[in-house]
């Protein structure tokens, strides 16, 4: 694949796959007790009568491990990711502790801007779990430039 930099280098069908992460016990109880502590993302017996029945990340979790996924991958090159907001967020299955998640990005539509030097992206990215199961997605409206 040729190396992505500018808005211009983006071509609708272009793929991008992330690095592997762990997710531990631990990453989701810290994350939780910080950003979103209720009990079925902090306590394994309590988890157990609620909806998730047994330990499950927060979304806004999985969320964060995404974005820093999105990050390593660098589908904008040097460029920073920079969003206007964001389409089609959602958690499909929970992240559970010891699962092992991928992000795979797949470039959807290219706007150019008629008055700025810059286009819309529209990157739907998929977050997988070892088993391959679609467990989160998300469609930033991403602001990239183009060459001058």
């Amino acid at each position: 694949m040729a190396q992505v930099e500018w808005f211009d280098d983006l071509v609708v069908g272009m793929r991008f796959k992330s690095p592997e992460i762990e997710i531990t016990e631990a990453d989701i109880k810290r994350f939780a007790a910080e950003f979103d502590p209720q009990p079925m993302h902090l306590d394994h017996e309590a988890a157990k009568d609620t909806l998730f029945r047994g330990l499950a990340a927060s979304g806004w979790h999985t969320a964060a491990i995404a974005m820093n996924l999105a990050i390593q991958t660098r589908p904008f090159g040097p460029h920073p990711l920079i969003g206007a907001g964001v389409d089609g967020l959602r958690w499909t299955i929970p992240v559970r502790p010891n699962d092992r998640l991928h992000l795979v990005g797949e470039v959807m539509s290219l706007t150019p801007s008629k008055s700025k030097p810059q286009g819309i992206a529209l990157v739907k990215w998929t977050m997988f779990n070892q088993n391959g199961e679609e467990v989160y997605t998300f469609t930033p409206i991403a602001i990239v430039p183009r060459r001058s």
